[in-house]
């Protein structure tokens, strides 16, 4: 494929009035959501997207000291000369050219992603066929176009708020229930207790992130103690339980024999890998969005496989990285289960209370129509490429806001 045209949009989707959640010692504010949509088109008019935007777990801009809109003219300038008008024989090409232009390297893997991403949304339209049957070769098992879908949502409320949410997900189908503690250990624990006690065959997992950044609740010990109580009560995982960087820190923990989750902080799919090699944690969490696209999730996806470590994507943020998301999992082995992030007033959801996070209308508006969701499973389409169509209007809809998307407040600096 030869590459005619690369752009890059900064969008922001607007929390008003902004949101403040109290966590143990401190308060978190939200200002809104950013996302970068890359738009890649051919000398052949074939035209691939995909999308980039704020680390989840780090709860900061992805890229320190930058913000997307810096980002976004990154990939309309560096990236766009290394890539437009070069022919491309194989999508791994572009990543050496990218890595050509110098980056550093926390942009370079965030620009590498989402060409990637892009460049298998065009090949699909090529060959007329779902980037689920590009991937892997002809000795993996048949794709599995029905996902399971676990909802990630509750954060940062009482116990009993947790509770009732969990309910909610569980009659909507979804497989599991994960949420954001950091409300103090003892109410952590109350939560776990209520949780295990609410659900039925619904699981339930602890993004735990809060824990490493709050500064005096939390120590070492406590964490140990609150990971052992989650796991005693049949957590499915403990999320991030310490900083990403902190090998030493996951593999005391697993000593404990709770399952533990994490990768998404992790730099590149070197970096997935080389936290698997820890044996620390059950569960790898890599995102094509952050991890070198489909290329670089793949090498981690074969790094699990005959492994005791269960690759599951993370996923928060659009509907576009929903669907680039689930295309790894349907072509994976071993892969069967994909984040769903619960925003508010989410379309594909019919229930009566809404089991929201926080507003996040770019994450539905930025395509036309919308996923088939349904009792908690996502079905793909056999449509090529991502078999999404981008509503270009959000470019005008959707300007991009400049300043942090979160902020946390401490007590002790009041």
């Amino acid at each position: 494929m030869e590459i005619a045209d690369i752009r890059g949009y900064a969008l922001s989707s607007p929390i008003i009035p902004p949101q403040h959640r109290s966590f143990s010692g401190g308060t978190r504010l939200l200002h809104k959501r950013d996302v970068v949509l890359v738009v890649v088109e051919t000398r052949d008019g074939e035209r691939g997207v995909s999308t980039a935007g704020a680390s989840s777990s780090a709860m900061r801009e992805y890229f320190e000291g930058d913000s997307q809109g810096t980002f976004a003219d990154l990939v309309n300038g560096p990236v766009a000369d290394a890539l437009e008008g070069e022919t491309l024989a194989h999508i791994a090409d572009a990543h050496d050219l990218i890595a050509d232009a110098g980056l550093p390297s926390h942009l370079q893997n965030e620009a590498i992603s989402a060409i990637d991403v892009a460049l298998h949304d065009i090949r699909g339209k090529e060959v007329g066929a779902p980037i689920y049957e590009l991937l892997g070769d002809s000795d993996d098992p048949a794709p599995t176009t029905e996902i399971p879908l676990y909802a990630s949502a509750g954060m940062y409320m009482e116990p009993d708020g947790y509770a009732e949410q969990a309910a909610t997900i569980a009659d909507l189908g979804f497989m599991g229930y994960k949420y954001r503690p950091g409300i103090g250990p003892d109410a952590d624990r109350r939560t776990v207790d209520l949780l295990s006690e609410t659900l039925d065959e619904t699981e339930f997992m602890l993004d735990v992130h809060t824990w490493w950044k709050v500064r005096d609740a939390y120590d070492r010990e406590t964490v140990r103690e609150l990971v052992t109580h989650a796991a005693d009560r049949g957590a499915y995982w403990i999320e991030e339980p310490v900083e990403p960087d902190d090998r030493q820190g996951y593999r005391e923990l697993a000593t404990t024999g709770a399952p533990l989750a994490g990768g998404e902080s992790e730099e590149s799919a070197a970096g997935l890998v080389e936290l698997g090699r820890t044996e620390a944690v059950s569960f790898l969490q890599g995102d094509v969005r952050h991890h070198q696209g489909y290329t670089g999730c793949w090498d981690a996806v074969e790094f699990c496989h005959g492994r005791d470590v269960e690759f599951v994507p993370h996923n928060f943020g659009t509907w576009i990285g929903l669907l680039a998301n689930a295309h790894l999992v349907a072509a994976a082995p071993d892969v069967r289960l994909l984040e769903y992030p619960v925003f508010e007033n989410d379309p594909v959801l019919d229930a009566e209370r809404d089991p929201r996070m926080y507003p996040f209308e770019l994450a539905f508006d930025i395509i036309q129509g919308q996923p088939s969701v349904s009792d908690g499973v996502l079905t793909l389409s056999d449509d090529p490429g991502l078999g999404l169509d981008v509503d270009l209007d959000v470019v005008e809809e959707y300007p991009f806001v400049d300043g942090p998307w979160t902020e946390f407040r401490y007590e002790d600096d009041t």
